[in-house]
């Protein structure tokens, strides 16, 4: 069960697109337009985890080549599933600042508290994988620089 991903391949559409993948592009195109501001919804204090989409891919294949003992110790048959996540979380805000620091926006970011702000908190708990010898490899400033290479291909 992964968490929220992003990365290579995708999508930046600009009605219907997740947190990270948005806030590349309207970041971006704050830059291209020299816009002093941009402003985002919400107050910027929900907490969100983050995993980039080769992680998630590498996770998998972890776990695919683990031997059945090994996988059986850690599972169940009822609890066969395997959170898969970065372990850490940051708010929107600090998340929209190092979208801003990669991208280099140098405007201001302001948010709109009369907006939602969606769950406080969305932080997985990814022990089981953890024991089973899987962590990350990509820190979230690396792969966002990647998901903005990424963007500016397309």
């Amino acid at each position: 069960m992964p968490t929220n991903l992003y990365g290579i391949g995708d999508n930046y559409h600009p009605q219907n697109s997740h947190v990270i993948p948005a806030l590349i592009r309207r970041l971006h195109e704050a830059k291209i337009k020299r816009a002093s501001v941009v402003t985002i919804w919400g107050t910027g204090t929900p907490r969100r985890e983050f995993l980039f989409i080769d992680d998630m891919a590498a996770a998998c294949v972890h776990v695919m080549n683990l031997d059945n003992a090994t996988y059986s110790a850690h599972t169940s048959p009822m609890q066969s599933h395997i959170n898969v996540g970065s372990g850490e979380d940051i708010t929107i805000q600090e998340l929209a600042l190092t979208i801003a620091k990669v991208i280099g926006y140098e405007g201001a970011i302001e948010f709109d508290p009369t907006k939602p702000d969606g769950t406080p908190r969305k932080l997985m708990d990814s022990t089981r994988l953890n024991n089973l010898g899987w962590q990350t490899s990509i820190s979230l400033e690396e792969g966002l620089r990647l998901a903005y290479n990424d963007f500016l291909q397309q």
